[in-house]
């Protein structure tokens, strides 16, 4: 990654440790339902999922359309910073629930709060994305997403099988909020105005 730019590192070391982190309940995600959840069956497995992917699916290109009508990057890290800390709070309320709605309730707010994520991550690290590096770019998020995923997926059941559901609920929320912070780092690195228009490249500062 030597000759990629900060920003790219930073999104792409931000997203291997979200994904790190959930890739760690996914394993245990519908065995802890089953067990945990009072009257959760499969089914409500299966419906937990959809209310997810439901909300965020519904939410995310409307948000991205208001983002889009605004020049800069401002109001696009931020909504990605409040986002990523409200999402992966999110695994902190799985230890204490109790009942289906509690989770049904958790995964809205993952769904709005990833919403405004995925559109404002993806946004950011093509404005910055090296010009002629573009493949390259992108095969190393592919890459570690992949060994992410891999590793995580292969601990994440052992862990709770020794731990426990709430340490590995910890741990996942304590991947996301590393992966919310390591975001900051590029607070200064972000275009104020219409990128499309020429910039000098901004000074380090100290973080």
């Amino acid at each position: 990654m030597a000759n990629i730019n900060k920003v790219i590192k930073i999104l792409i070391t931000s997203d291997f440790f979200l994904q790190a982190g959930w890739g760690l309940s996914g394993p245990i995600f519908a065995i802890f339902l089953t067990k945990q959840i009072q009257g959760a069956d499969l089914k409500m497995v299966g419906f937990v999922a959809a209310t997810y992917w439901i909300v965020k699916s519904v939410v995310q290109p409307f948000i991205a359309h208001q983002l889009d009508k605004n020049h800069g990057e401002k109001d696009d890290f931020l909504f990605l910073i409040i986002g990523m800390y409200a999402a992966n709070l999110v695994p902190l309320g799985y230890i204490f629930s109790t009942q289906p709605w509690h989770i049904f309730s958790l995964e809205i707010i993952r769904g709005l709060a990833m919403a405004c994520v995925i559109p404002t991550w993806a946004g950011i690290f093509t404005r910055h994305i090296d010009k002629g590096r573009e493949a390259f770019s992108w095969s190393l998020e592919s890459t570690g997403l992949g060994f992410a995923a891999g590793f995580a997926g292969a601990f994440g059941g052992i862990l709770a099988s020794i731990l426990g559901f709430k340490i590995v609920f910890v741990l996942v929320s304590a991947f996301g909020l590393l992966a919310s912070s390591t975001l900051l780092l590029i607070r200064h690195q972000i275009f104020l105005k219409n990128h499309f228009a020429p910039r000098l490249p901004p000074s380090e500062k100290p973080f």
